[in-house]
């Protein structure tokens, strides 16, 4: 029988060894900020003691921050704790501003808590995964796995299931060898060859799990596998043509009523995704207000220097090639669109995949300049400042976009990609990105805002979000990058 936990209770342990290491460090914090004659047993710090707990087991619960502790290196680990760190934060932060609790809290006090946390809980997942480390080295307390492969990927399969310094549950009895070589041992485990003999061999001998490694060129081995299953073992089944690098997220889904095979370029869990549009909301409330402040200065000087709407709105491709209506202020003249064509010649990228140019007439007051020649209208102290952006909000609330992700093409822009720049569209459009807080007046080469939109999509993280927007805070304010 192979049973099958989810990631919410299959490592209960670290799950409830930092479930009390957060308690603890709410304690040790108390003492560090207050000192120990100040008594922890009050009405507040019992409060915040069971918001915390209850706010870790949601962070916990609706993302997968404890799949794959186990493999885990140093580094990977130390990433790990940080990013459950941030993912608590957020919801603890969310929970205060709900309770209005924000007025009685220590911020010093709970920073602390969450410093702590961090160096314990990492410390002590070190430890735990060490000693389980040196307990798994007898070999009576390991599952006994038996590979089923060809003589030529066998050396291979042991390499990758057998690495060093990283915990497994299992030890490599036998290979047996589905190319019909009787062998001999490989890297000191024994080999043979896959016939009934050797079925028969399995039948009364210690043997917990199967992994058949098939090989590209071979037949699916039915008779071993219903062998197999006759006997109750439980079977791991896999081709060599899905170790393929370019596929590095592969998952078993249904689809109707086919159990298939998903290959993708990342994967995200549900819980991830739902803090993320937990920000946006969040953002997005904090983003529309503003606009509406911005909107009583904003609509009478773009109306008293060229007479028509105060919102620009254009049709732009989200995610997956989505049509939807982006919001902006209007920075341009009425008749922009039309005159674009005009000046085709005179973009920066030549590629026509984005359109940029400097000093373009079709901004409102662009006739306007300072004394070193610069244009200072209205319309480019909106875009300098990158105040056109703020409507954009509104798209985020209601979902159309989100506050990181990649810049949405305009329909012509994207009707002109080609196969290795559709790679954007697999995120939601956002009204920053990696390639916003990249300088993004200074690149002219749209192979290099796909690079920087790939890597944002290949190394996505709640973490990296936060990170771009405060990078984004520091270029809005100090006026770099805007075009």
């Amino acid at each position: 029988m192979n049973i099958n936990r989810t990631h919410f209770t299959k490592h209960w342990d670290f799950i409830l060894l930092d479930v009390l290491i957060l308690q603890l460090s709410l304690v040790l914090a108390h003492l560090i900020v207050r000192g120990v004659e100040h008594n922890y047993i009050n009405d507040l710090n019992l409060f915040m003691a069971g918001l915390m707990f209850v706010c870790q087991v949601l962070a916990i619960a609706f993302t997968d921050n404890y799949s794959g502790i186990l493999r885990r290196g140093p580094l990977d680990e130390a990433y790990g704790v940080i990013k459950g760190l941030i993912e608590t934060g957020v919801t603890v932060t969310v929970a205060i501003f709900l309770t209005r609790m924000y007025l009685y809290v220590s911020r010093l006090e709970t920073g602390t808590a969450f410093l702590l946390f961090a160096v314990l809980s990492y410390l002590t997942r070190q430890l735990v995964k060490s000693g389980l480390r040196r307990s798994a080295q007898k070999s009576n307390k390991l599952k006994q796995l038996i590979l089923i492969t060809d003589t030529e990927n066998a050396g291979k399969a042991i390499d990758s299931l057998i690495t060093e310094n990283v915990y497994r549950d299992f030890r490599i009895s036998k290979i047996l060898l589905l190319d019909g070589n009787k062998g001999e041992d490989i890297k000191g485990i024994p080999a043979t060859s896959a016939t009934d003999d050797a079925l028969r061999y399995i039948c009364h001998e210690w043997v917990d799990e199967a992994f058949i490694l098939q090989p590209e060129s071979g037949n699916y081995p039915k008779h071993i596998v219903d062998s197999l299953m006759q006997m109750g073992i439980t079977v791991n089944y896999m081709i060599t043509s899905f170790t393929d690098t370019t596929l590095p997220y592969t998952t078993v889904t249904q689809l109707g009523s086919y159990n298939v095979l998903s290959f993708s370029r990342r994967q995200v869990s549900t819980g991830e995704l739902i803090v993320k549009r937990i920000m946006d909301i969040l953002g997005g409330l904090i983003g529309c207000i503003l606009t509406l402040i911005l909107t009583i200065f904003i609509a009478p000087a773009i109306w008293a220097e060229d007479k028509g709407p105060v919102f620009f709105t254009q049709k732009r491709v989200g995610r997956n090639g989505k049509i939807f209506k982006m919001h902006k202020f209007r920075s341009m003249y009425k008749d922009a669109e039309q005159r674009k064509k005009d000046l085709e010649k005179q973009n920066k990228i030549g590629s026509g995949l984005m359109f940029k140019m400097d000093d373009d007439p079709r901004i409102l007051g662009s006739h306007k300049k300072d004394k070193n020649g610069k244009p200072k209208g209205i319309g480019n102290f909106i875009r300098r400042t990158s105040i056109d952006e703020f409507p954009q909000f509104f798209d985020v609330l209601i979902g159309n976009m989100s506050l990181v992700g990649t810049r949405p093409p305009t329909v012509d822009e994207y009707n002109r990609y080609e196969l290795q720049h559709r790679i954007r569209m697999s995120a939601k459009p956002g009204i920053t990105g990696m390639w916003q807080v990249s300088g993004r007046s200074d690149i002219t080469d749209f192979d290099e805002v796909v690079r920087l939109d790939t890597e944002y999509i290949d190394n996505w993280s709640l973490y990296l979000d936060i990170k771009i927007i405060l990078k984004t805070i520091g270029v809005v304010l100090k006026g770099k990058g805007a075009s």
